[in-house]
């Protein structure tokens, strides 16, 4: 009994369903739209752009030095000028100028202790704004920097530096005073 009811109220309402869709036929907006889309002219779509064939690349270089080692020349010149002799003495006490790096020194005068005395000192100014005096033979910077001469606008320093194979290397550097690069 109730397959039989199924089997009539399935179809009723499927043809119920059709006839509730088919609306009467007010659908002249839509048919407006389509025909006014349709009498615009049609656009050109541009061909796409023409790629170059790939070309493959053999590395070639794989049997060479690595760009990242020294040349064994280089190596054994390196070792020979990494002796002991430019080593800086690891042992004697820091002065104050050897806490900053040269980046953080500023050459801002230099003084002689009496008139006529040809013997100048440099006034050093620090990042944190005080002002130290640094005579020939001082040291100043983290990099060992040693005070070889002391002139009106100048002074000259030598650093010892690592040179990455274990060994020291001099490094010479000059500080001036600011502004005094371009005066007459």
């Amino acid at each position: 009994m109730q397959l039989t009811a199924i089997k009539v109220i399935l179809p009723a309402f499927a043809a119920l369903s059709l006839v509730a869709c088919s609306g009467g036929g007010n659908t002249q907006d839509l048919k407006t739209y389509t025909e006014e889309v349709l009498a615009k002219p049609r656009g050109r779509i541009e061909p796409l752009p023409e790629f170059k064939p790939y070309s493959s690349f053999i590395y070639s270089a794989s049997g060479m030095r690595s760009p990242f080692e020294s040349p064994l020349e280089l190596k054994d010149a390196l070792s020979v000028q990494s002796s002991s002799v430019n080593a800086p003495n690891m042992n004697r006490p820091k002065q104050p100028l050897e806490y900053y790096t040269m980046g953080e020194l500023e050459l801002v005068g230099t003084l002689a202790k009496a008139e006529g005395d040809t013997r100048l000192n440099g006034l050093i100014r620090a990042s944190d704004g005080n002002v130290h005096t640094v005579t020939v033979g001082g040291y100043m910077g983290k990099n060992y920097g040693r005070v070889i001469a002391i002139r009106d606008n100048q002074i000259d320093i030598i650093e010892v530096v690592p040179n990455g194979s274990g060994g020291w290397i001099s490094r010479p550097h000059s500080m001036l005073i600011m502004g005094s690069a371009g005066d007459n």
